[in-house]
């Protein structure tokens, strides 16, 4: 995609960090690549376009008291604590929408892996390992029934609960407060603390941790529990399961084995001995269980990284998200040489304490996912002050292009060139379209990619207003 450089000064005028004027849902930017910014981690570099700057100073806010609940307008669909019951009804159009989660990829998959390796740990602890007429065969069969029941019931309740979200229009009960907060023009509502909008959802959703392709879902503050047992209950599932294939190929190929003086010969037609198996293991049922074992090592590697990083960010009561907002706050700080000490709010200091935020006895976490307890030293809005400075700062460093061709947003465009198809983005977020003449505003890019949001005109003339416009470059990109 060829566009033309509009802004080489990007720094020509400081957006101010409150929340940007808003004016209405036509006007929203569309965002994905190729000038598309989909929330991939950035640090603050620096640059020939960035220089140093005085972040505009914010007022200061009480450390005493604890914001409230805010007023809720519209329809919350999940909003707050009691929204558990309301997403998990299947009734109704509600129930349709969740059923549809299904239809993806993701759950797809994941549904696969469980359902074979599974059915085929049962098959073959029942028919060759470890028949059900021993007690110890039983026993086997009933916690292996038990790993699958477990693995399903939580990742059907992070998939349907979903992760709650701020109720549309909500605003902080202090009018006041909305300068901490962003402004979600999506939702017509402040993004609560902590919150942030998913664009694949399509809603701002409660302590956003990622959106998970494999539940088709958003992690968040109602589901993450869910999920982590999800994650944690699955490897062990694998590993049982694994333990039994291993052991069932064991058993049935050692007595198949015949050692010669200059080969080795297998016969899968039938037992040498061993007159209790009903059915043969033959050719099929070894390449089944070999199967399955492959994708059940691969599950517990996989499922067993991922259990592991949610546990590190839930002991210090954040999230992925919030992890790399910390670190960009670091990166912000040391740059421009502000002095400032940021300290993560949330975190109280004790991983046990921190591990009870998510994990409860009544399964439902405590809170109601828009009012947060807080650190001394912090109060409410320390967190989404450092986003505000961090949005100003990304703005600053953004740069202005004219598109110059046509891009209908495919996925992998093959009309752009070869090396613009091979090196396309591992993302699910869909590619901006654009006509010859649109603007973008590129936050950052690759070679051959951009990433950033389209301009709409009533945009870009609010940009022409606060001078964002300097003078046009014929830069090619």
């Amino acid at each position: 995609m060829k566009v033309s450089k509009l802004s080489s000064n990007p720094t020509a005028s400081m957006p101010d960090p409150s929340p940007p004027l808003h004016t209405g849902r036509d006007s929203v930017s569309q965002r994905s690549p190729i000038a598309a910014d989909c929330q991939a981690p950035e640090a603050v570099r620096g640059g020939a376009e960035a220089r140093r700057f005085p972040f505009p100073s914010l007022p200061s806010i009480s450390l005493s008291g604890r914001r409230g609940h805010g007023r809720r307008a519209g329809g919350g669909g999940g909003g707050g604590g009691s929204g558990r019951a309301a997403v998990a009804a299947m009734g109704g159009p509600g129930g349709l929408r969740q059923a549809r989660r299904l239809c993806h990829w993701g759950p797809l998959v994941a549904l696969a892996v469980v359902a074979v390796c599974s059915a085929t740990a049962m098959a073959d602890a029942a028919l060759w390992y470890w028949p059900l007429d021993t007690a110890g065969g039983s026993v086997n069969f009933v916690v292996l029934l038990n790993w699958t029941v477990m693995i399903l019931y939580n990742y059907f309740s992070a998939m349907f609960v979903g992760p709650g979200y701020v109720p549309l229009g909500w605003t902080p009960e202090n009018s006041q407060d909305c300068m901490y907060l962003q402004y979600c023009k999506v939702c017509q509502s402040y993004k609560a603390p902590r919150s942030h909008h998913c664009r694949k959802c399509n809603r701002c959703v409660m302590k956003m941790d990622h959106h998970c392709p494999w539940i088709n879902n958003c992690c968040g503050y109602q589901n993450h529990a869910s999920f982590t047992l999800f994650l944690f209950l699955a490897p062990l599932g694998c590993i049982h399961a694994s333990f039994i294939f291993i052991m069932t190929m064991y058993t049935q190929l050692y007595n198949r084995i015949s050692f010669g003086w200059s080969s080795v010969k297998i016969d899968m037609s039938a037992a040498k001995r061993d007159p209790r198996t009903i059915i043969p293991f033959g050719l099929s049922a070894f390449a089944a269980s070999l199967f399955a074992l492959g994708l059940a090592l691969g599950t517990t590697i996989a499922v067993g990284m991922l259990f592991i990083i949610q546990m590190k960010v839930i002991l210090t009561n954040k999230t992925s998200i919030e992890s790399w907002i910390e670190e960009k706050a670091k990166d912000r700080i040391q740059y421009y040489q502000t002095g400032e000490t940021f300290i993560f709010p949330y975190d109280t200091g004790s991983k046990w304490k921190n591990f009870k935020q998510v994990f409860t006895w009544s399964g439902i976490p405590e809170g109601d996912g828009l009012d947060w307890p807080v650190r001394d030293g912090c109060h409410q809005y320390s967190l989404t002050i450092e986003q505000l400075k961090q949005k100003a700062d990304k703005r600053v460093r953004s740069v202005r292009y004219r598109a110059i061709e046509d891009y209908s947003g495919v996925c992998c465009p093959v009309t752009k060139g070869v090396k613009t198809f091979f090196t396309t983005p591992c993302t699910e977020e869909p590619r901006i379209a654009l006509s010859k003449g649109d603007l973008i505003l590129a936050t950052r890019g690759l070679k051959h990619w951009m990433y950033g949001e389209k301009i709409l005109d009533s945009a870009a003339d609010a940009l022409d207003v606060l001078n964002l416009h300097p003078h046009h470059a014929a830069l090619q990109h």
